[in-house]
């Protein structure tokens, strides 16, 4: 025993040596190459001197980097993200100065800009070196990543030998465009575990497929906010969609804002009864709930409160970045990405590309963030996971989501991001391989993407100007002198029996309260803040008599959901159309077109208390999947019609069917059972149920 820790100590010193002779190295190529950097004095030096420079710097900037950065970064993890991204360069380059400084040779100079370069390449090449270093000794790379990973945990319970469950959700990836994806080679990794079913193109030689594929349809509120809700904490109930107006507490209700994140999921907890899908050995990645997870990172609905012990939502950041190496990467990938942005979206506005939205400001930024940022900072967390032999591990990674929303689901840029993702997977299952304990990896998807071009783009106005017209009330001059904008006055106008107006008279503002017009995707929901309970049909009509009508009439709005004191819920369409919600089974009416669960998806949204006074969807063309988003978005989610309500789930095959013969896999709280029970026949501990609960699902 004591000999095999002195052979330990002995190859973490032979590492270290060889690191630094690399360093060193680096460093003097780089003062050849380099006109700003200099390791000798201007009468020059002999190269013996030089070298002693060169090595006694490369000593210094190591020291500092591995002491003086973690602190850093403990300080800075109060910056946002993308901020942290672009001071990297400048720490770091601050770090080398001061290792020239302090350098005993007393040689060694450079220019503040030449130095964030030394800086960079030097982290860089020494991070490589180490890493290649250790992962030749295998035990010593999983020794390395289970401390990162068990920081700050003061005990280290033995691992089960039972196998963990790992998902991985890549948000906002349908289920055709991953059979596309797998079909055009730009996902190996999924296509190597489909192998020759399910979807996956056929090859010969192939090992044998190791996972099977089956989409899932999502409820109404086809986003990310109810399905992650539904997956991890077993309830969907009251998500109307991903923004609402609540009546009662006076507050519109945003999923990814921290604070309903937080309310969101007290809400779920006290309904079901239960912590979450991650309350026994869990962690939770990147996620905007914790799924009740003891490990958390870069989760949204603790990003409101207090940090605490138990509560640490950035020692994600902090495990990663205290690597320089990994800042500097990461950072220069954060530059690349907003460059690749910058570049992609100027091509598309010189070839007039439609449809198209504008991905200006602050976008580029955004879209590195989630591309580069995020899932750097999320895979890093979960490998140390599955090294620390956690039980099941919960993580998002959603690059495709946010670049499909600006580019198109389908777009080139999409795909390149469908390429990195597979990468990611491939290094999820390497490192799988060196954890304690064996794991099923499965993967998942929250909702699709539906493509086709914004309602304010092919009508001139968005649904908010549509619906103060049809109200009478004033609306700006570009919407005013739109067809549909002058339509929907003409209606008014009709509808109160008043003459037609002449030029240049204007509207009078309306005595009533305004109304709240919120967009989800393609789905709108309009609420009147001054009426304390939800408005029937009837209300409505007497109040604004031509709003119905005018929403149900436009090309661009495919039906609305409304109470009525007749029919407890009507589902309105065009030239009149308007069927109960009891008879929707017998005439679907203007549902027919949004195939099948539609009419279930929509009565079970009117049973929630927080429905809004009219539930909007917006058209659907079956011929191509197109919708019109309510939002600047040109691949959207939210509501009904066309791929945004059929992602995907990819299990092991050792696990049993998500789903009965014929049976369909309908809604998140469905996939949340089947987690659930993956993780019982994985013979991991199991999340606590009430009694009652317990026996229902048992029933």
């Amino acid at each position: 025993m004591r000999g095999m820790r002195w052979r330990r100590i002995a190859s973490q010193v032979g590492r270290s040596v060889v690191v630094w002779a690399v360093s060193t190295a680096t460093m003097l190529a780089l003062a050849g190459l380099l006109p700003d950097f200099q390791l000798q004095s201007d009468d020059g030096d002999s190269s013996t001197r030089i070298a002693v420079t060169a090595a006694c710097g490369a000593g210094a900037f190591g020291i500092l980097s591995a002491v003086v950065w973690p602190l850093l970064v403990r300080l800075l993890l109060l910056v946002p993200a993308f901020v942290l991204g672009l001071l990297v360069f400048f720490l770091n380059g601050s770090l080398l100065l001061l290792a020239l400084r302090i350098n005993p040779s007393g040689r060694g100079e450079a220019a503040p800009e030449t130095a964030v370069i030394v800086a960079a390449v030097m982290s860089a090449v020494a991070s490589a070196t180490g890493a290649a270093l250790a992962v030749r000794d295998d035990e010593t790379y999983r020794r390395r990543l289970h401390r990162l990973a068990t920081r700050g945990r003061r005990t280290q319970p033995p691992c089960p030998t039972a196998p963990g469950l790992l998902c991985v959700q890549l948000d906002g990836v349908g289920h055709d465009v991953l059979t596309a994806a797998v079909g055009k080679g730009l996902m190996p990794t999924v296509a190597r575990w489909l192998s020759a079913g399910d979807g996956a193109p056929t090859a010969a030689g192939r090992t044998p497929a190791t996972h099977r594929l089956a989409p899932w349809r999502t409820d109404w509120s086809s986003q990310t906010g109810a399905s992650q809700l539904g997956i991890l904490h077993g309830s969907t109930f009251d998500v109307p969609a991903f923004r609402w107006y609540e009546k009662d507490r006076g507050e519109v209700m945003v999923c990814n804002r921290p604070t309903s994140a937080v309310e969101l999921q007290h809400r779920a907890v006290l309904r079901t009864g239960d912590g979450g899908l991650l309350a026994v050995d869990g962690a939770s990645r990147g996620n905007l709930f914790s799924g009740g997870a003891g490990e958390q990172a870069l989760v949204l609905s603790i990003a409101a409160r207090r940090r605490t012990r138990a509560n640490r939502s950035r020692d994600g950041y902090f495990a990663y970045f205290c690597d320089p190496a990994n800042a500097v990467r990461t950072a220069l990938s954060f530059v690349a990405e907003v460059g690749r942005e910058i570049g992609q979206s100027t091509r598309a506005r010189l070839r007039g590309q439609r449809p198209r939205v504008g991905r200006g400001g602050l976008y580029p930024f955004i879209r590195a963030f989630a591309t580069v940022v995020e899932r750097d900072v999320v895979v890093a967390a979960v490998l140390g996971d599955m090294l620390a032999g956690r039980t099941v591990v919960y993580a998002d990674l959603v690059a495709y989501d946010e670049v499909a929303h600006h580019s198109g689901p389908h777009s080139r840029d999409a795909d390149k991001v469908l390429r990195r993702l597979d990468r990611s997977l491939a290094l999820l299952e390497r490192v799988a391989e060196q954890a304690p304990r064996p794991y099923r990896i499965v993967v998942l998807s929250d909702h699709g993407q539906s493509p086709g071009e914004t309602f304010r783009s092919r009508y001139g106005l968005t649904l908010g100007d549509l619906v103060r017209a049809g109200c009478g009330l004033h609306v700006p001059r570009r919407a005013e002198r739109t067809r549909s904008g002058a339509e929907a006055r003409s209606a008014v106008r009709a509808a109160l029996r008043r003459p037609v107006e002449e030029d240049g008279e204007h509207h009078r503002p309306g005595r009533d309260s305004e109304p709240v017009v919120l967009a989800s995707g393609n789905l709108g929901l309009v609420s009147f803040p001054d009426v304390p309970h939800r408005m029937t049909k009837e209300e409505i009509d007497a109040r604004h008599p031509a709003l119905l009508s005018t929403l149900a009439n436009h090309p661009g709005i495919g039906f609305l959901l409304v109470r009525s004191e007749a029919h407890d819920g009507v589902v309105l369409g065009a030239y009149g159309a308007e069927v109960p919600l009891a008879e929707l089974d017998d005439d679907s009416g203007p549902l027919a077109r949004f195939g099948p669960g539609a009419a279930d998806a929509v009565r079970r949204t009117h049973s929630f208390p927080h429905t809004a006074d009219i539930m909007v969807n917006s058209a659907y063309d079956p011929a191509d999947g197109e919708v019109l988003a309510f939002e600047e978005q040109i691949g959207s989610h939210g509501g009904l019609g066309g791929a945004q309500s059929r992602p995907f789930l990819l299990w092991p095959r050792d696990l049993s069917a998500p789903a009965g013969d014929g049976e369909e896999l309908t809604g998140a709280e469905h996939v949340h059972r089947v987690l659930r029970r993956w993780l019982g026949e994985l013979d991991g501990p199991q999340v606590p149920l009430r009694p009652d609960v317990a026996e229902e699902r048992a029933a």
